[in-house]
């Protein structure tokens, strides 16, 4: 049994509604050193009210203990272990953190001159070049700003380059181990999805692939390794069977933290693909954004990506708008640029060989807890595990929330859908063995209570400010507005 646990007090938390006491001021304003003015006829009589009803009346200490108490409540990656599946949310050097907010970068401004900006441009183009280098692509574009975003762009390029040969096709392979969002981009593209099922070794059915393939296909959207954690190992006869009858192999790179520095995929025979920066080269991941998903190609289809593209030239950098043949822009401006700026530096300070060992080590940890963790959870799959590892259990949903007693995020649960009962694991790099330890005598406790006392699982959590929800009754009858 678990000997260590990390719990961490709460306290109940008035909301500030609740604490005001009406005269209560945050603030102290000097003497007007200019004539009063009435607000009423400079604003007008419409715009102006006496008092904001119910709006709290509280000190300056009263705010500042109140959010700091708050911000406890919040588990981060700069106090434990994130083990979600899939989403790499991994600790993120404070290094990136000091370049990114270098005044000249952090103030830049899109619309201001090129002539002023010759800084961030060579900063856009290094990384186009060492992305296209870190995946045997031919040309980068930096332009979308997340993971499904790039997906979409990639699948626009895809239709823009059969469109230009003759014919778009009309349907778009993606098996049952891609990343949630492929079908969804697929749609929106204007292709029809077709699934094709993994073997019972979790990888992609080549035979029924074969099968499939014919002159409609345009392209195939393969995650590798894919959302089981397992690497597609006939990826070079995947990309063959799609080539022999004029499709594209466009790969999901979001997992990209398990190949980098260790295979190219442009060297297997991938067309197109995207990559999530703020996962494999470390941004703070999380909250809705800030993402970027830039895309790599091969040669073929550089003279398609959205437009405008960076271009040299003896008076230095500028942007070119003159490419006929580009599906034009995919968002405002030039992408999320701190992102960008925070994902040359981890490249640059890790190196190619820093690279190579930060994967290792992500592959290390997954099956650090894989052989762990295999006599009290079962494998989902024989396969040997990359970045990540799946289990199963009929409990997983239970035990994820039991976790948060022992102090830990829970995993991702129940994903991917073709793993019933699914537990999806990825400790990434970043993580220590003594983390790890902590994590896995937390699961492996678990797996007892279960055998032992499963009421106790099964009521879980019960350290939280809010123990163990009806979920049904939240999802039937949803409470969307606060009323006092």
């Amino acid at each position: 049994m678990i000997t260590k646990v990390r719990q961490h007090p709460t306290q109940n938390e008035s909301l500030l509604f609740e604490t005001s006491s009406p005269g209560k001021i945050g603030y102290q304003l000097p003497a007007l050193d200019v004539p009063p003015v009435d607000p009423s006829e400079v604003l007008g009589a419409e715009y102006v009210r006496e008092e904001i009803p119910d709006f709290p009346e509280v000190s300056e200490v009263d705010v500042i203990r109140h959010f700091t108490r708050l911000s406890t409540w919040n588990y981060a990656i700069d106090l434990g272990l994130y083990p979600l599946g899939s989403c790499t949310m991994k600790y993120n050097p404070r290094v990136n953190e000091a370049v990114a907010r270098t005044e000249g970068l952090m103030w830049i401004h899109p619309y201001q001159p090129d002539a002023l900006s010759q800084g961030a441009f060579a900063i856009l183009a290094e990384l186009e070049r060492v992305l296209a280098e870190i995946t045997g692509m031919d040309a980068v574009t930096l332009q979308p700003a997340a993971g499904a975003h790039g997906e979409l762009t990639g699948i626009l390029l895809v239709r823009a380059l059969l469109e230009a040969q003759g014919n778009p096709r009309k349907r778009v392979i993606v098996p049952d181990s891609a990343h949630g969002t492929n079908p969804a981009s697929v749609r929106m593209a204007g292709y029809e999805v077709v699934n094709v099922a993994s073997n019972d070794r979790g990888m992609l059915d080549t035979e029924a692939l074969a099968r499939m393939v014919d002159d409609d296909v345009a392209a195939i959207m393969i995650t590798n390794p894919n959302t089981l954690g397992v690497f597609e190992e006939h990826i070079i006869e995947v990309a063959r069977i799609l080539h022999s009858k004029g499709a594209l192999v466009y790969m999901d790179g979001a997992n990209l933290n398990a190949l980098a520095g260790i295979s190219r995929p442009g060297d297997y025979g991938v067309d197109l693909m995207h990559l999530n920066l703020h996962k494999t080269f470390s941004t703070p991941h999380g909250g809705g954004g800030p993402g970027s998903g830039p895309v790599a190609v091969k040669k073929p289809l550089e003279p398609f990506l959205p437009l405008p593209r960076l271009q040299h030239a003896s008076s230095g950098w500028s942007w070119n708008y003159d490419r006929p043949h580009s599906i034009g822009r995919v968002r405002a401006f030039y992408g999320n640029f701190g992102v960008l700026v925070r994902a040359l530096a981890y490249i640059m300070a890790h190196g190619g060989n820093g690279l190579r060992r930060a994967t290792l080590d992500a592959l290390l940890n997954a099956n650090y807890l894989r052989k762990l963790l295999e006599t009290d959870y079962e494998i989902a799959y024989s396969a040997p595990s990359m970045h990540e590892c799946v289990f199963r259990h009929a409990a997983t949903g239970a035990i994820a929330k039991r976790l948060i007693d022992y102090g830990f995020h829970p995993y991702t649960v129940s994903f991917p859908l073709i793993v019933h009962g699914a537990m999806m694991i990825e400790p990434t790099e970043t993580e220590s063995k003594q983390e790890l330890d902590l994590f896995v005598d937390a699961l492996i406790s678990i797996a007892q209570e279960v055998k032992e006392n499963p009421e106790l699982v099964q009521t879980a959590p019960h350290s939280t400010r809010t123990n163990k929800v009806d979920e049904v009754a939240a999802a039937r009858k949803p409470i969307l507005k606060w009323t006092r």
